[in-house]
């Protein structure tokens, strides 16, 4: 016979937020799943433009000023954005998956990487759009 207790067990914490402390690591897991979340808007959008493109010169015409609002461009850079962060983390996860760069100091590195990357790319097709008169 064992000599266990019938007493009940505390029970252990949950890895609740005020038990974790953030990292970088933790912010691009959130972010993935963010981005994954605002392409699906994206393609609504998308979506829309198609609707509106066959609905005729009018509509297309509204659905272009909806777009080309401040708010409209915001959301624009947002999902600009998104495309490529979602983009880049979705290469980092293939390398993880060919068993690389899964230490600390590795994943902190192409986290970096990956958010650095997004920003930039971002800014360099807006800065194109710019100067190409596209917006």
């Amino acid at each position: 016979m064992t000599d266990a207790s019938r007493a009940p067990r505390e029970r252990p914490m949950s890895p609740h937020l005020s038990v974790w402390r953030w990292h970088i690591t933790m912010l691009t897991s959130i972010l993935h799943r963010a981005t994954g979340v605002a392409l699906y808007v994206g393609a609504l959008i998308g979506a829309a433009w198609a609707v509106s493109l066959a609905s005729g010169p009018e509509a297309y015409s509204t659905f272009q000023g909806l777009l080309g609002s401040p708010l409209g461009l915001v959301v624009m850079f947002g999902l600009t954005w998104s495309v490529f962060y979602h983009l880049a983390n979705g290469i980092r996860h293939v390398v993880w998956d060919l068993g690389h760069g899964l230490d600390v100091k590795s994943a902190n590195a192409s986290a970096v990487l990956v958010i650095a990357f997004a920003c930039a790319a971002t800014l360099a097709v807006w800065a194109i759009a710019f100067m190409t008169g596209a917006l």
